[in-house]
């Protein structure tokens, strides 16, 4: 068994607790800022700020953490530091200060994520591709987290939310008290200056495509629930729909170890960006046809699962050694920082005019355009 000298649950519990956190955050944060009256447009900014912080934070936590190692500490620190940093939330509820709540609690939530996934790496070792069997237990808790809380938002109002992701962050803090130091013996010896790698056509193109893809994410991950709610879908049916999407994830991870060997870094990605174009034109033109909501939902399980699980593989063959740290931090600033920001920003001003559909549609377009960059650019390598 190859996860036998691995600490799994442990690995396990702080993925499932990061992720249940997402499961407040990704389909209800957006709820409650409306809750508070905030405008569209200010929604968007005020998601985007929480996305932005990825570009500087990880690549920040990641110099340090290459340098000095002790990959833990850093992420015990930024949890306690992310949780009490989210708990000034309380206090007030205006747009300046919730701006720079989520700006300080950001910077620090955005640092841990990178550094555990090189620490989750080498104590897998040459069994890396076993990964998605650790991830998958972040999918369950951001399941179980997403159902609970779209059933609670049905009794009480959207005020609960802010409560419920603040004893999410308690609890990353706590599970990452007992995971220890990974071995560095897997790291290679054999350094690459950052910069020469950073030149590589393929790394331009795969982080180019990593860019796109998060734009493109823009829309669902800021207004989804808004855009379903305008529908007349329930606050459970909601919860569920976002639960149904991360559920299709789980059973794809169950197989990615088989299927990234077999079929190929570049072939799961492109196919995962090609259905994430066909989701996003189901979702902006069928809002009311709940079957092919179901079915959107379903892709969910190739414009997350199979990309990132297919992009996190990418990044620990490409970037070895002393760069790990970097890597990691980098994907995740190019992705989710810039690409996830610049996508609340544009979702933000075009949802009002010139609408869902359109915005949708331009999402569609974005990804595609990232397959097509793949296509062209984007190589197998020896071993992708």
């Amino acid at each position: 068994m190859p996860l036998r000298h691995t600490p799994y649950w442990r690995l396990s519990g702080f993925y499932f607790f990061y992720f249940a956190s997402l499961g407040v955050l990704v389909p209800y944060w957006s709820l409650y800022l409306q809750w508070l009256d905030f405008s569209a447009r200010e929604i968007g900014e005020l998601t985007a700020i929480l996305l932005a912080t990825r570009i500087i934070a990880p690549n920040v936590w990641g110099w340090i953490a290459d340098h000095h190692g002790q990959r833990m500490r850093i992420v015990r620190f930024a949890s306690l530091a992310g949780a009490l940093g989210f708990a000034g939330i309380l206090l007030d509820n205006s747009y300046l200060w919730i701006a720079i709540v989520m700006l300080v609690f950001s910077f620090f939530w955005n640092a841990s994520l990178p550094q555990f996934e090189v620490t989750t790496l080498q104590h897998l070792g040459e069994h890396s591709h076993h990964y998605s069997k650790i991830r998958l237990w972040g999918s369950i808790g951001f399941i179980i987290t997403v159902m609970l809380l779209g059933w609670l938002l049905e009794i009480f109002d959207a005020g609960l939310v802010p409560y419920a992701l603040l004893l999410s962050m308690v609890a990353i803090w706590l599970v990452s008290l007992t995971v220890p130091e990974s071995a560095s013996r897997h790291l290679s010896l054999n350094h690459v200056p950052l910069c020469s790698i950073l030149k590589r056509p393929e790394v331009i193109a795969f982080l180019s495509i990593c860019f796109l893809i998060q734009v493109s994410h823009g829309p669902y991950y800021t207004f989804y629930s808004i855009y379903l709610e305008q529908h007349d879908y329930s606050r459970t049916i909601i919860g569920q729909l976002w639960a149904l999407g991360v559920i299709a994830e789980v059973v794809i991870f169950l197989f990615m170890h088989q299927w990234l060997p077999r079929f190929g870094i570049r072939s799961v990605l492109l196919i995962s960006v090609l259905l994430s174009s066909i989701r996003w034109l189901i979702i902006g033109f069928f809002p009311d046809n709940f079957g092919l909501l179901l079915f959107a939902q379903l892709l969910h399980a190739a414009s997350f699962g199979t990309y990132h699980a297919a992009a996190i593989a990418w990044v620990h063959q490409h970037f070895t050694g002393r760069n790990q740290g970097r890597g990691h931090a980098i994907y995740s600033s190019v992705s989710f920082g810039a690409g996830g920001a610049i996508g609340s920003l544009f979702s933000g001003y075009f949802w009002l005019s010139p609408g869902p559909t359109i915005t949708f549609s331009i999402a569609a377009a974005t990804s595609f355009v990232a397959l097509i960059i793949g296509l062209i650019w984007l190589k197998n390598s020896p071993h992708s």
